[in-house]
């Protein structure tokens, strides 16, 4: 059990996310792990799978080198740079399922810009 924890422990972040998404399978061994990353994948499939458990690495990664708050404030900045408007972006925060706390958080930022 320890070399399993070792080797889950080293994946990270997205090793959990797979752990759990072979858990909620229902099935065993290789099926299971297939089962998980077209589950994680949807309509990408495995390879997709594979992709969004990349790109939950290194938004881990992001996250734990410069934290939340600047991740997402560089987001906005590089967001408004492409041509988005204040506008368009509180829109879309706004349809976004986050706390009220960060909602505003972020419409002070753009506030700021």
């Amino acid at each position: 059990m320890d070399k399993i924890v070792e080797v889950i422990a080293a994946l990270g972040v997205p090793g959990l996310v797979l752990l759990v998404a072979m858990a909620f399978t229902g099935w065993a061994g290789a099926a299971a792990i297939t089962t998980a990353l077209a589950v994680l994948g949807g309509p990408l499939g495995m390879l997709g799978g594979i992709g969004v458990l990349g790109l939950l690495g290194l938004i881990t990664k992001g996250l734990t080198d410069y934290g939340f708050e600047r991740l997402f404030q560089s987001t906005v900045a590089a967001l408004r740079k492409q041509g988005k408007s204040k506008e368009e972006i509180a829109r879309k925060i706004n349809s976004y399922p986050i706390s009220h706390e960060l909602k505003l958080k972020v419409k002070d930022f753009l506030r700021q810009l």
